[in-house]
């Protein structure tokens, strides 16, 4: 297949427990270190919850799927066919979209080495790119430090409830908001005036102007955010749950600075143990409408050519079905790329469906920071990768 002071970074971590609705990056000086020429953007899209990839890109062309999935295996005439051997999900028609434009890359048994099971643990190692380690700071963050060494406001924008391990970085704090209405210092009415001057009153003393500015940049870029909010508009339909990749865009069309988004379906939606069928269908269907739509928009602003969107999920799900018509944990699982810069198709070695793990789980065939690897070298940051992910990873072909 184709294969005795406190330091400033003290300070920023203490300025999380300020009255702010979302911490975000603190202003600095002009980009350093950044091709200003290269204004190529990756969007990350995290479907939390382990999704099951094989309900997803179905290997119908294999008889041992229908043997493990008697109840849950979707039947060959109501896939979204792609080939003789694979069909999507019927609930998956922006993803069939795309593809029948060559702009969906399907990229299999993706997982890593000694796999874990739990969400928790298994999704701190695909933020970090770095399995059984422990690591401070995730992949999308030393990413941006590697991109641009000094610091840069709003480089990074992370769109959540919560900042994401995966854009925690040594230099670029994110800019994390979830509703851009609501992006801005929490504070009675009463006290606006007063919060706004501390903001801004001039003072000798170093940790309090430090801290003041981390607070007029939290101004300032909820303000930056709000403004894009507002002024965006689009005919583009991204489903019942944009999975606020219209949040992203709108940033994008205000021409914010940020080179690299990170979203997430939230709450471990892809936890399907009981009853997956029809719940499955539906929260495929959203992502896939929400990507596609997306697509659509960067299309429609005219940067089709710059944005680049990857979606992944912490594990896949076992591969037969459990009593409860659902399915547990698993290991390898599905990696996407999609977007006008992508070469359609399939991509790494296709996990055997019949020479299992003990628990009866995929073997992973890809490691997953081959993806990752991809994206940055062959995308954003050329030559970086084995720097960002602390070792060699071949990339795929999927940019050509």
């Amino acid at each position: 297949m184709k294969n005795s002071a406190v330091s400033r970074r003290h300070l920023l971590k203490a300025a999380a427990a300020l009255p702010i609705a979302s911490l975000p990056a603190w202003a600095c000086s002009a980009v350093t270190g950044a091709d200003s020429a290269d204004d190529r953007i990756l969007v990350v899209v995290e479907l939390s919850g382990g999704n099951d990839g094989l309900n997803t890109v179905v290997p119908y062309g294999d008889d041992a799927y229908y043997r493990l999935r008697p109840e849950l295996g979707i039947a060959e005439h109501r896939l979204l066919k792609l080939d003789d051997h694979f069909g999507l999900n019927p609930g998956m028609l922006g993803f069939q979209r795309l593809w029948d434009k060559g702009r969906l890359a399907v990229v299999h048994g993706c997982g890593y080495d000694n796999p874990s099971f739990s969400h928790f643990t298994s999704m701190a190692y695909w933020h970090t790119a770095a399995p059984n380690s422990g690591a401070e700071f995730g992949w999308v963050g030393r990413l941006a430090d590697r991109m641009a060494p000094e610091p840069v406001a709003n480089f990074v924008i992370n769109v959540g409830s919560h900042q994401s391990l995966a854009v925690n970085g040594r230099v670029h704090t994110p800019v994390v908001f979830d509703d851009p209405a609501r992006f801005q210092r929490r504070g009675f009415a009463a006290e606006q005036p007063l919060l706004s001057q501390v903001d801004d009153d001039a003072t000798d003393n170093p940790t309090r102007a430090y801290l003041n500015d981390v607070a007029k940049s939290g101004r300032d870029a909820s303000a930056m955010i709000r403004q894009a909010w507002d002024g965006y508009q689009t005919s583009v339909d991204y489903g019942i749950a944009p999975v606020d990749l219209n949040k992203v865009a709108a940033c994008i069309a205000a021409h914010l600075p940020a080179r690299l988004y990170y979203v997430a379906f939230r709450n471990n939606a892809f936890d399907t143990h009981v009853q997956q069928g029809n719940l499955h269908r539906r929260l495929i269907s959203y992502a896939c409408d929400a990507i596609h739509g997306f697509v659509a928009d960067m299309e429609r602003l005219g940067m089709a050519d710059k944005v680049l969107v990857m979606a992944f999920s912490e594990f896949g799900r076992r591969v037969p079905e459990n009593a409860n018509l659902g399915t547990d944990h698993g290991a390898a699982g599905l990696m996407f790329m999609a977007g006008k810069p992508v070469t359609g198709g399939h991509y790494g070695e296709l996990p055997s469906l019949t020479e299992l793990d003990s628990g009866d789980n995929l073997i992973p065939t890809t490691d997953f920071r081959r993806v990752y690897a991809t994206a940055i070298d062959g995308w954003l940051a050329p030559g970086a990768a084995n720097s960002v992910l602390n070792g060699s990873f071949e990339t795929l072909p999927i940019l050509g």
